[in-house]
């Protein structure tokens, strides 16, 4: 069938900080090396929310960028792009707005959160309420299996399998698929054939999931199937449609640990980040007048490491043997907050030098980022354009 591939992206909103970092650059990073991945600039999304001042979009998406390649998206092994620069999302969000129901838009969860957050915004707008879908045909766009998010991310998921599902029950109708879906299991041969009668039987039975995910691994194998045989016997496998649009799977990230330098979440409205590209003179003077436990007014006073949110950030950047000094010379007053601020303080810098230089040559050349992001869209629209092939094709629009 189609090859695992992971899709995720941003809305623009200029440099990054180390909460962005830790809670998904660092993974992007680690997934490059594993899966091939396509990472985006959602600009169009940005407008959901901001369709009144789209002024610092455009800067906003190049400095969002350049903090990409310091922190290590490589482009040799990622594919970097623009959301608008492949009209092909938009074209299949229109296409998919004609079939989903209004009812699953209106009930996800981050719709009326978002609405009551930014209760200071008119977001009673078509684009917001679509926001969803095009966040599905972001990803179904790129027939991707993974996508990686967070907890509060996973019914956008879900809301896009069901898409997918409902896409390919509609339209992967094929005139005699059953009886060419019969005649493409006879080529894997009679023991595999055999086989994949059973474990068809056993999912479609009894929901085996497990018989599933066995008979996609033999198709996977068969090496004797055309492109169209294989893609009938994947439908066949859960029903009899073909599959158009691949339903993809949440991969979980885990929860960016690090805080903000007050200890809320970090965010620029809450004006508490370090940024990926701050110099080491601000990140000292910004850890340096982090606020510390409240009990501890004098520098005699002991203090809780649960009550700081400078523990936090040792919980993140230092080893096992400084968190124990930390600990121990806190709540004995052992050593001053000042004292303690010192191997994070460390601990970031050796961190983000890499970054620095890394972004530096970026900032020198700015044709560099260009170049890159202009490879990124020509690779990511030919994938786009493979699927809308498919997708006008299925939907009788491809007009031959």
């Amino acid at each position: 069938m189609y090859p695992d591939r992971v899709v995720s992206g941003m809305r623009p909103t200029g440099a990054m900080h180390l909460g962005h970092y830790h809670g998904a650059l660092k993974n992007w990073v680690k997934l490059q090396s594993e899966h091939p991945c396509l990472f985006f600039v959602a600009d169009w999304h940005a407008l959901t929310t901001h369709y009144d001042d789209p002024s610092i979009i455009e800067s906003s998406t190049w400095d969002m960028v350049i903090d990409w390649l310091a922190a290590g998206i490589d482009p040799s092994q990622a594919t970097i792009f623009i959301q608008s620069k492949v009209p092909e999302h938009a074209e299949l969000h229109l296409l998919l707005s004609m079939s989903t129901p209004l009812g699953w838009l209106e009930r996800v969860p981050t719709y009326k959160d978002q609405q009551e957050k930014l209760a200071d915004r008119d977001l009673a707008t078509y684009g917001f309420l679509g926001y969803p879908l095009l966040q599905a045909a972001d990803v179904l766009i790129y027939r991707a299996s993974m996508v990686p998010v967070g907890e509060d991310q996973v019914p956008h998921i879900e809301m896009m399998r069901e898409i997918a599902r409902r896409f390919n029950y509609l339209y992967g109708r094929e005139k005699d698929f059953e009886q060419k879906a019969q005649e493409a299991v006879k080529k894997l041969g009679a023991k595999r054939a055999k086989l994949y009668n059973e474990l068809r039987s056993e999912f479609q039975e009894k929901g085996n999931d497990d018989s599933l995910a066995q008979a996609k691994a033999m198709l996977d194998d068969a090496q004797n199937l055309s492109m169209i045989d294989r893609e009938r016997l994947f439908g066949y496998l859960e029903g009899s449609r073909k599959l158009i649009l691949v339903e993809p799977q949440a991969l979980l990230t885990e929860a960016s640990r690090l805080p903000g330098l007050d200890g809320q979440k970090m965010s620029k409205s809450y004006g508490n980040t370090i940024a990926l590209r701050d110099d080491s003179d601000t990140i000292t003077k910004k850890i340096r007048t982090m606020p510390t436990d409240p009990a501890r007014v004098r520098r005699t006073d002991p203090g809780n490491p649960d009550k700081c949110p400078v523990w936090m950030f040792h919980q993140v950047y230092s080893d096992q043997k400084t968190q124990d000094w930390v600990v121990q010379g806190c709540k004995t007053a052992g050593i001053g907050c000042i004292e303690c601020k010192q191997p994070v303080i460390d601990g970031i810098l050796k961190e983000q030098e890499p970054m620095r230089e890394r972004a530096q040559q970026y900032l020198d050349d700015p044709s560099l980022v260009r170049a890159i992001v202009a490879d990124g869209c020509d690779q990511a629209r030919k994938l786009a354009q493979e699927t809308m092939r498919d997708v006008r094709e299925e939907m009788g629009l491809s007009y031959n």
